[in-house]
């Protein structure tokens, strides 16, 4: 409440100012018509020595003193019709309007709309209770890893949500920093390859490159570092590599995978024949979520970080749909291994779970998302009695 305090008190300074010249007298609002009055009163005083050195008769004096009085008189009454002009009367108000009528305007929006009864909030205090504002959750976090660098979990908190924001450089340092303080896993590798590529423009340079490797190593089966692997190898010109790798990630992929028409393109790309995905049917029977032949083709020309927010929207609109339809075995069974690939364990956790609230663990398709979940290296949350059978 100072600042504002501080604020009306500026206002109120500067309005005193711009109203002040109004303030004036009227007989000193024009210069040059007082230094005509005042030659007139010097004239007479003129008239007055000469008529006394005897210079100018007495009835010549008297004709000249009339007519500088006439003329001193016109010329106060030209001053006095100044003064009050409706022109100045229209500065005036205007004046007026800008320094008093619209500030006071304001203050009453402000009091009625405003809230001036609230506390001041500083940033330390805000950053304190972010709430669910990403900014300053993100910029929180930032300042505790200024003041602790080492804090790897921190590193690690960070790197996906600067990707996603696009702050690709600061994604590259976190994902880094997250590795060399926690060791190496198949998401901060993934992550920092997947950032290298985005940054040079869906290029899988050496580094990127190198990334995918270790983490292949570390999780054979991640559906998203043998497309970047597969990648690589076009990019290099080794196209027959290429074509085989994207075929073995076709066979490898679930029906109606998002991420299915993206592999088919690189598959065309280097001279091989588009893979038949068995889940995806036209018309009303397509099973939500998947993509459709306009969808592929957008998909394929698009650079790589808006391929990847493409997908990412394709998966979210199959979750959408499932949340509507959730009698769908085969697309909880799809969700949850979309969100795997893309690497958003967190999203495949609660995408298990709430299949598992639709079909019970102890019934067949339960056993599917349970079965689905341990390959995955995910533990089901929901209880074993919890769910029921459509």
């Amino acid at each position: 409440m100072l600042l504002w305090i501080i604020f009306a008190c500026l206002t109120a300074a500067v309005a005193a100012l711009l109203i002040l010249p109004l303030a004036r007298p009227a007989e000193a609002a024009d210069d040059s018509t007082q230094g005509e009055a005042a030659v007139y009163r010097d004239q007479l005083r003129e008239l007055e020595r000469d008529k006394g050195l005897g210079l100018i008769g007495d009835e010549e004096a008297e004709y000249a003193r009339a007519e500088i009085g006439r003329r001193l008189i016109a010329t106060a009454d030209k001053g006095a019709k100044a003064a009050v002009s409706p022109a100045k009367r229209r500065v005036s108000l205007a004046v007026m309007g800008v320094t008093l009528f619209i500030p006071a305007i304001g203050l009453c929006l402000y009091v009625a709309l405003g809230s001036p009864w609230l506390p001041a909030q500083p940033l330390a205090a805000r950053l304190e209770n972010p709430g669910n504002n990403l900014e300053l959750l993100v910029a929180k976090a930032e300042r505790h890893l200024a003041q602790n660098p080492q804090d790897g979990a921190g590193w690690d908190l960070l790197a996906p949500i600067y990707f996603r924001t696009q702050r690709l450089g600061d994604a590259e340092m976190a994902y880094r920093n997250a590795i060399r303080f926690l060791g190496e896993s198949p998401e901060r590798l993934a992550g920092l390859g997947e950032t290298l590529v985005a940054a040079n423009d869906g290029i899988v340079i050496e580094d990127a490159r190198t990334a995918f490797e270790a983490a292949i190593k570390l999780r054979p089966g991640d559906a998203r570092v043998r497309f970047y692997l597969a990648l690589a190898l076009e990019q290099a010109g080794r196209n027959d590599e290429a074509r085989v790798a994207f075929e073995q990630l076709a066979n490898d992929t679930p029906p109606g995978a998002p991420w299915l028409a993206l592999v088919n393109e690189h598959i065309v790309k280097t001279g091989g024949q588009m893979q038949s995905n068995q889940g995806v049917v036209s018309g009303a029977g397509r099973p939500p979520g998947n993509p459709t032949d306009a969808d592929v083709a957008a998909i394929g020309g698009m650079a790589a970080p808006d391929r990847q927010a493409a997908i990412r929207g394709m998966v979210d609109t199959l979750a959408a749909r499932l949340e509507e339809e959730p009698n769908n075995i085969e697309g909880w069974l799809r969700l949850v291994r979309s969100y795997g690939v893309l690497g958003d364990r967190l999203r495949a956790q609660q995408a298990l779970d709430k299949g598992l609230k639709t079909f019970a663990p102890t019934t067949g398709e339960g056993r599917q998302l349970v079965a689905l979940a341990a390959e995955m290296g995910i533990e089901p949350q929901a209880p074993v009695g919890e769910g029921a059978k459509p």
